[in-house]
């Protein structure tokens, strides 16, 4: 794959998955195209479309209003959508995902690079690929978590109800720690959480259970998306909120520490730093590569 063998006639794109969080990837360096919400939802129709969790856009930073003042620190911005068309802060599983493309597409070479994002610049680690072939895992210095209150945060489905804590990873979480995965129930609604107007663009809510120790699994509804196979940023703020319910902050203790994540989709390993940065390692997958249909671009671009 050659960013120079993209295809000129109709609307190129990629697939590809991190941990099975799926994402349609549309290249547009020069920041040419104009892609609406109708647009991004048609697109990640898994019916009627190409089918993804969400959109990455590939354009160059100084292309686009949104990043242009980070282009001094970063040369791609990922401009993410989530698959009902609305604007997302950031996606960690996203941006492993979007790492990879660039590296398969020559646009950048393994090991580190600068990403931006709506959540300003960050960094990704892209390891050489194994012997065998099989891609090298992505690892992602997701930045410092915060944990902006309030207190009393719950979260409920059907009659039951949970403390929650909330955690921004750039986005906003809502994570709970539950007896059984189950109890989370179909999660195609968004579950409610409470107070009123805690979280007023809406809010991803995970759903956590031990399996051992530094070990946990979890369930998320993603706002705008609805439940996904992998949330990046909700397996750092699961993690974030898992050490400090045991005890073990690193900025207390002077150590980093790491706790492996279970989703439905694979496995990722979260490292929070003394220092506060929170890093997140897993795969990257690019698994197609085509052309939408002229006709069919047309009637949904916009």
């Amino acid at each position: 794959m050659s960013a120079s063998s993209l295809p000129q006639a109709g609307l190129p794109f990629f697939k590809g998955h991190g941990t099975q969080n799926d994402f349609v990837i549309v290249p547009d360096p020069d920041g040419a195209l104009e892609i609406g919400p109708a647009a991004v939802a048609a697109l990640c129709d898994r019916r009627a479309g190409i089918g993804g969790d969400g959109l990455l856009r590939v354009v160059r930073a100084a292309a686009d209003p949104a990043a242009a003042h980070l282009a001094d620190r970063a040369e791609w911005f990922m401009d993410y959508r989530n698959s009902d068309g609305s604007i997302a802060e950031m996606c960690g599983n996203g941006l492993r995902v979007f790492a990879r493309f660039l590296v398969e597409a020559g646009l950048a070479k393994p090991g580190e690079l600068a990403i931006a994002t709506r959540s300003g610049v960050l960094t990704a680690k892209v390891a050489e690929d194994a012997t065998d072939g099989t891609p090298g895992e992505v690892t992602i210095d997701m930045g410092k978590a915060r944990l902006p209150g309030p207190d009393g945060i719950e979260v409920a489905v059907g009659e039951r109800r949970w403390p929650a804590l909330n955690v921004n990873m750039g986005n906003p979480h809502a994570v709970a720690f539950v007896e059984s995965l189950d109890h989370a129930g179909d999660l195609f609604r968004a579950p409610l959480t409470s107070p009123e107007g805690a979280y007023p663009e809406g809010v991803n809510v995970e759903f956590v259970v031990d399996r051992g120790p530094r070990h946990v699994a979890m369930r998320v509804h993603e706002r705008g998306s609805g439940e996904t196979r992998s949330c990046g940023t909700g397996a750092c703020a699961v993690a974030v909120a898992a050490i400090r319910r045991d005890g073990a902050d690193p900025a207390v203790t002077g150590e980093a520490v790491a706790y492996t994540v279970d989703v439905l989709g694979g496995r990722l390993v979260i490292t929070e730093h003394p220092d506060g940065r929170v890093e997140m390692t897993g795969p990257a997958v690019i698994v197609a590569e085509g052309r939408l249909d002229e006709r069919w671009w047309a009637l949904h671009q916009g």
